[in-house]
């Protein structure tokens, strides 16, 4: 069986965590930023980690099977 190519789209938006989870940056801090709090800019710069809904998905696109 071949092996599965990485998505180099997925792979540079994701980090893959030591127990083959995925951490992803938070979106809203890119524009439009003066309107938003200091509080809630400090919090949007912190990784989360993918849903569980998600994380099969992009596991198979980042060739973690």
């Amino acid at each position: 069986m071949p092996k599965i190519k990485t998505k180099k789209a997925v792979a540079k938006r994701f980090t893959v965590t030591g127990k083959n989870k995925l951490k992803r940056t938070k979106p809203g801090r890119r524009h439009l930023l003066t309107k938003k709090t200091t509080k809630r800019k400090r919090n949007l710069r912190k990784k989360t980690l993918v849903s569980k809904a998600q994380l099969k998905t992009y596991s198979r696109l980042m060739g973690i099977a």
